[in-house]
C-alpha cells in the first residue's frame, strides 16, 4: 500500500435526511447489465463504451429538470459506430438517445437504454465560399463555429443565448433560434444541406445530386410514404393554411409539418423533419449553413420600465424602428442577475414589477450605426421609463464594455435564477410565444395564473418575436409540490393554445414536458400526421421514444429529478452545462457539472453499494483529474467554481502526515528549490536516452510507494535547471521583479540561443528606461500555488503569508509594483493567497501593486522600445491564469510587436498542467490539449508564444513544438 494513501471515507456524506426516493436503485450498482456490455463491447471496443455506474449517473442529468439513468454509454468516434448501434439496436429491440451538449431544457438529451455520445469526437468547421457558408460537425459548440466565421465578416443564423455550450447538432435538432433568429435566420431557414443517418442505418447527403435516388432504392416504402403524407395535406386546403399560419410565429412543437409543403421530394421533405425531430428521427452528423453578415456596429440600450405589461406595450414601436433584437426581462430577472459578474448590485433594490426591455440596432459601418440611433432616439419619444436605482440611464450606446454586460445579464437568465432559487428546488423552464401584437395581453394573463397558483415566476425572452421564457422552482421531492406544478402546466397550456392560438414551444423544442400537450396545440389531424411520420421513418421506435410524441397525459411528471443539497460553492448548480467546453478533463474523466451531478446522487443514496461505488471512482474521475484551474469559474454565469470545490477534497482527503510534510517543505522551501534545482542540473549531465529512461524508472518506483497522485514522472520535455539569477540594482528601480520558483529552477526550452527569462526581462526594462531590482533573499518563497492548488491548508497559510510580508519589505509599502513572471503565479499572489491570510497581513496586501510581467511590457515598455527584426507568424497560447487575470489583450500586444502575424487559435484553452498535474496525469494534457494542438501543427509558425513556463512545457509535449515565454520573443525583437 502506499505510504500516503487518501483518507478512507473523507467525502462520504454526512447528511442525516436518509434516502431520497428517487436514488438510482441499488440493484444499478454493477453498471451496465449484461449481456449488453459484453456485446457492446465486442461491437464497438471497450474505450467507447462506458458502463460504470459512475459513468451512467453523470450521463443521467442535463440542463432540464429530468433525470433519466441510461443502461450503457456509447462514445460514438464516426458514422459508422451509429451506424453499428442502430442495427444493433434494431436487433435486440432497444432504444438510442443521441446527446451532445446536454443543454436541452426539456429532456431531449437523456435516455433510458442506449444513450450515445455525440459531441467528444464530432467537433469541426470548414468554412466554404469566403465564409458565406460553413460545414459543421454536429459537436462544435455555436461559440466555436462563430469563431471560425467571424474573421470573414459572417455569422450564423441562430444565436441561442446558450452558444458558449450547445453544440450545432443540438441546435438543428430543436431548430433553437435566440435573441435575433426569429423565424427568419433560424436552422429551417439557414441550412444549406445535411447529412444524417436514419433509424435503419441509411446515409442521406441532401446535397449530393442522386440523393433522392438512393434513398429510393435504399428505403422505397419511406419514399412513398412521405409523398403520400404530402399530398393528403395539399389536398386539405384547411390543413394547408392552418400548417402555415402555426409557422407565422416561432412553433417548435411537434415535427415541422410545412416540410411536406416545402420539400418536393423525399430528400427534401426529410431535409425539413429533421430541423426540429429532436433526434426522434435520424442522426445529423454534419450540416451545412448558409450564413449572414455580422455587423459589428451596434445601438443599444437597457431600458426600464413600470411594469411587465407596459414593457410589453412598447415592442411594436421598436420592431416598426428596425430593432434587431427586443429582450425582455422582469423584476425577478434583474435582481436575480445581480449575482452576475459585471451586473450593477443596485439592481437588487428595483421594485417588484419593473421590467427592462434589451434594445439593439445592428450596421454594417459607422454611417449605418448613426442612422440606427436617429431611429432608435425616435423610438424612445414618448414612452414612460422609470429609472429606481442609480445606474439606470435608459440611453442608447454603442460602448463595447457597457454592450457586453447587457447581454451578459440577459444571457445569464436561467443560470441566474435558478442560482438564485430555494435550496433544494427543481427548476422549470418553460417557452412559449403569442403573436407579437398580443404579447401585453399575454404578460398580463400570465402573471395572473402564476399568482392563482401560488408561483412567482422570472419572466425573460424574445419580445419581438413573441416568445416568452419563464421559470418556475418547486420541490420534486414533495407528490403536493408536483402536483401543483401539474395544475399550473395544465391551465397554462390551455391559456396558450385556446385564449391566444400560441406556440406551447417556440425554440426549445418540444420535448418530455409538453409531449402531452401537442395534440392540443396542433389539433388530432396535425397530430395524428406526426405520429404517422414517426412511425414511417422509424417503424421500430429505436430512436428517442417518449421524447416528442407520448400518449401519457402525465408524462412530463415523470422522471423529475430532486436537487439534494450539497456543498455550498455547487449548491447554486442548475446543471445547465454551460462549464463543460472550457473543461481540460471533459473529454477524459468528468466535467464540473458532472463532478456536482455526481455529488448529488451520493447524497441521494446515503448508505450502499452504490454509494461505495460512486466514491470510489470519484477519487480519480473527478478529484484527482481536475486540473484546479477555476476556468469553470468564467463560463458559470453565476460564478461556481469546482476547481475550488475540488481542491477543497483533495484536502479533506489529505492524511495528517500527508499535510505536516506539506507543511514542512513549505517551511524549508529554501532547501526544496535548492534541491530541485541540483536534480535538474544533475539530470541535465546524463544522455538522453538514457536520462529519460532512469528517471521514468526512479519516479516510477516513487510513484507506486508514496501515491501515484502526489509524485510527478519524469517527462522528455521537463527542461534543464535555471541559470543564475541576474545581478540588478534597487536604486532607481521602476518595479520590483519577483522571478517565480518555477523559473527560478526550470530553465528556458533547450536548444534556444540567448537570455533565460528572468536575463531577458531585466533586460528589456533597462532597454525602456524602467529598470527593474530582484531582491536578494526571494529564495525560499513562493506564490503559494504549489500548497493552495493540492489543498494543503496548512503550507498554504505559511506561504501565502510569507510572500506577501516579503513583497511589503521589497516593495516599500507598496510604492514601487511587483512585477511577476508567471501568470499562474501573478494570479496567485493577487488574488489566491488572500482568504488564508492574517488580518494585519491583508491589511498589507490591499496595498500592494502586483502586475504580470507581460502586462508590465505591455503597458510599461512596449512604447519606449524599438523593434528592430520581427519573426513572420507566432502562435499563442494564453494560459487560463492570463484568462482570469485579463491579461489576453496585453499578450497579443507583446506578440504583436515581435511578430507580424499573430494568431490564437480558436479551440485554445487550459493545458492542464497545472504546475506538475501534467506530470502526475500526462493523459490530462494529452486530453486537454487535443484541439489546441490539431490547429497548431497544422500549419507551420515562427514563434510558439505563452506565459508560464509549465504550460510551455505541456503545450511543448502536446504538440512537438518548441513553446518559450513572450518576452524572450521581446527581448530578441529589441536587442540591439
Amino acid at each position: 500500500m502506499p505510504l500516503l494513501e487518501p483518507r478512507p471515507g473523507a467525502l462520504r456524506p454526512r447528511s442525516v435526511s436518509g434516502p431520497s426516493p428517487d436514488r438510482v436503485p441499488p440493484y444499478r450498482a454493477a453498471g451496465t447489465p449484461e449481456p449488453l456490455r459484453t456485446e457492446l463491447t465486442e461491437l464497438l471496443g471497450a474505450e467507447k463504451v462506458l458502463w460504470k455506474v459512475s459513468d451512467l449517473v453523470r450521463y443521467a442529468s442535463d440542463a432540464s429538470p429530468y433525470r433519466f439513468v441510461p443502461q450503457v454509454v456509447v462514445i460514438a468516434e464516426d458514422i459508422d459506430d451509429v451506424s453499428a448501434v442502430l442495427s444493433y439496436a434494431h436487433g435486440r429491440q432497444r432504444e438510442v438517445v443521441f446527446r451532445a451538449a446536454g443543454t436541452s431544457l426539456n429532456g431531449q438529451a437523456q435516455g433510458e437504454d442506449i444513450l450515445v455520445d455525440v459531441r467528444r469526437h464530432w467537433a469541426g468547421v470548414e468554412v466554404l465560399e469566403e465564409g458565406r457558408r460553413a460545414r459543421v460537425r454536429p459537436g462544435t459548440t455555436v461559440l466555436r463555429a462563430n469563431a471560425a466565421l467571424a474573421r470573414h465578416g459572417r455569422v450564423l443564423g441562430p444565436d441561442p443565448a446558450s452558444a458558449i455550450a450547445c453544440t450545432v447538432g443540438g441546435v438543428v435538432a430543436n431548430n433553437a433560434s435566440g435573441m435575433t433568429a426569429g423565424t427568419t435566420r433560424n436552422s429551417y431557414r439557414t441550412l444549406s444541406s445535411l447529412t444524417f443517418v436514419l433509424p435503419g442505418g441509411t446515409v442521406v447527403d441532401t446535397a449530393d445530386p442522386l440523393a433522392d435516388e438512393e434513398l429510393a432504392r435504399a428505403e422505397p416504402a419511406l419514399c412513398r410514404g412521405l409523398m403520400e403524407i404530402k399530398r393528403e395535406i395539399e389536398a386539405d386546403p384547411a390543413l394547408t393554411a392552418r400548417i402555415r399560419a402555426k409557422y407565422e410565429i416561432k412553433n417548435t412543437t411537434g415535427y415541422r409539418l410545412d416540410a411536406y409543403l416545402d420539400g418536393n421530394t423525399p430528400v427534401e421533405i426529410l431535409r425539413g423533419l429533421m430541423v426540429g425531430s429532436e433526434g426522434t428521427l435520424g442522426f445529423i452528423s454534419e450540416v451545412v449553413f448558409d450564413t449572414l453578415p455580422l455587423d459589428r456596429e451596434v445601438c443599444t440600450a437597457l431600458l426600464f420600465f413600470p411594469s411587465l405589461p407596459a414593457a410589453a406595450a412598447a415592442v411594436p414601436r421598436f420592431n416598426e424602428a428596425g430593432a434587431l433584437a427586443v429582450e425582455l426581462m422582469d423584476a425577478n430577472t434583474l435582481r436575480a442577475s445581480v449575482s452576475v459578474e459585471g451586473v450593477p448590485a443596485d439592481w437588487a433594490a428595483l421594485p417588484g414589477t419593473t421590467t427592462a426591455l434589451l434594445v439593439e440596432f445592428r450596421a454594417p459601418d459607422a454611417a449605418g450605426r448613426e442612422d440606427c440611433a436617429r431611429r432608435a432616439a425616435a423610438a424612445l419619444d414618448g414612452l414612460d421609463l422609470v429609472a429606481p436605482v442609480p445606474s439606470i440611464t435608459n440611453r442608447f450606446t454603442s460602448d463595447p464594455r457597457t454592450v457586453s454586460g447587457y447581454w451578459k445579464a440577459r444571457k445569464a437568465f436561467v443560470t441566474a435564477v435558478g442560482g438564485a432559487r430555494a435550496r433544494g428546488t427543481t427548476l422549470i423552464t418553460e417557452d412559449f410565444a403569442v403573436p407579437p401584437s398580443r404579447l401585453a395581453e399575454a404578460c398580463a394573463a400570465l402573471l395572473a395564473l402564476q399568482a392563482e397558483h401560488g408561483f412567482d415566476a422570472a419572466v425573460a425572452g424574445h419580445a419581438a418575436h413573441g416568445n416568452l421564457h419563464f421559470l418556475l422552482a418547486f420541490d420534486a421531492a414533495d407528490p403536493a409540490d408536483v402536483e401543483r406544478y401539474g395544475a399550473f402546466m395544465e391551465a397554462f397550456c390551455r391559456l396558450t393554445v385556446e385564449r391566444f392560438d400560441g406556440s406551447l414551444k417556440a425554440e426549445h423544442s418540444t420535448g418530455r414536458n409538453m409531449a402531452p400537450f401537442l395534440e392540443l396545440e396542433w389539433g388530432p389531424e396535425a397530430a395524428a400526421l406526426m405520429w404517422r411520420t414517426k412511425r414511417l421513418v422509424d417503424p421500430a421506435g429505436v430512436l428517442a421514444p417518449r421524447v416528442l410524441l407520448d400518449r401519457d397525459p402525465r408524462a412530463h411528471l415523470r422522471g423529475l429529478k430532486t436537487i439534494p443539497r450539497v456543498e455550498a460553492e455547487a449548491d447554486p448548480c442548475i446543471e445547465c452545462g454551460f462549464c463543460e467546453p472550457t473543461c481540460p478533463s471533459g473529454d477524459l474523466t468528468t466535467t464540473p457539472r458532472q463532478r456536482i451531478v455526481l455529488r448529488r446522487e451520493m447524497i441521494r443514496q446515503q448508505s450502499s453499494p452504490l454509494l461505495d461505488g460512486l466514491l470510489g471512482a470519484y477519487g480519480h474521475d473527478a478529484v484527482d483529474t481536475c486540473a484546479g484551474d477555476s476556468t469553470c469559474r468564467l463560463a458559470c454565469p453565476v460564478g461556481i467554481d469546482t476547481g475550488a470545490l475540488m481542491r477543497d477534497f483533495r484536502h479533506r482527503r489529505h492524511g495528517p502526515r500527508e499535510e505536516a510534510a506539506a507543511a514542512l517543505a513549505a517551511r524549508h522551501f529554501r532547501t526544496v528549490e535548492a534541491a530541485a534545482r541540483t536534480a535538474l542540473a544533475t539530470a541535465g549531465r546524463i544522455p538522453d536516452r538514457v536520462r529519460d529512461r532512469l528517471l521514468g524508472g526512479v519516479t516510477g518506483a516513487a510513484r507506486r510507494a508514496v501515491r501515484p497522485d502526489l509524485v510527478p514522472r519524469w517527462l522528455p520535455q521537463i527542461p534543464g535547471a535555471a541559470a543564475k539569477l541576474p545581478t540588478t540594482a534597487r536604486s532607481g528601480a521602476a518595479a520590483v521583479y519577483y522571478p517565480a520558483c518555477v523559473n527560478r529552477i526550470f530553465g528556458g526550452p533547450d536548444g534556444r540561443p540567448g537570455p533565460s527569462l528572468p536575463q531577458a526581462l531585466v533586460a528589456v526594462s533597462e532597454r525602456a528606461g524602467k529598470p527593474v531590482w530582484i531582491p536578494g533573499d526571494v529564495t525560499g518563497t513562493c506564490c503559494a500555488v504549489i500548497w493552495h492548488s493540492k489543498g494543503y491548508e496548512e503550507g498554504n497559510r505559511l506561504m501565502a503569508n510569507r510572500i506577501v510580508e516579503a513583497a511589503w519589505g521589497w516593495t516599500a509599502g507598496g510604492r514601487l509594483p511587483l512585477v511577476v513572471d508567471a501568470s499562474s503565479c501573478t494570479l496567485g499572489i493577487a488574488r489566491e493567497v488572500v482568504p488564508y491570510l492574517t488580518p494585519d497581513n491583508r491589511a498589507l496586501h490591499e496595498e500592494l501593486r502586483i502586475v504580470d510581467s507581460v502586462v508590465w511590457a505591455a503597458q510599461e515598455l512596449l512604447a519606449h522600445l524599438e523593434v528592430r527584426r520581427t519573426v513572420g507568424s507566432a502562435v499563442l497560447h494564453p494560459t487560463c491564469s492570463m484568462r482570469h487575470l485579463g491579461d489576453e489583450p496585453q499578450l497579443r500586444a507583446v506578440a504583436e510587436a515581435c511578430a507580424d502575424e499573430v494568431v490564437v487559435p480558436d479551440d485554445a484553452g487550459c493545458c492542464a498542467f497545472a504546475g506538475d498535474r501534467g506530470m502526475l496525469h500526462p493523459e490530462l494534457t494529452a486530453a486537454a490539449t487535443a484541439r489546441e494542438a490539431a490547429e497548431v501543427t497544422a500549419r507551420p509558425f515562427d514563434a510558439h508564444l505563452s506565459a508560464n513556463r509549465m504550460c510551455e512545457v505541456g503545450m511543448d509535449r502536446a504538440t512537438g513544438r518548441r513553446y518559450y515565454s513572450a518576452l524572450l520573443e521581446l527581448e530578441h525583437a529589441t536587442r540591439p
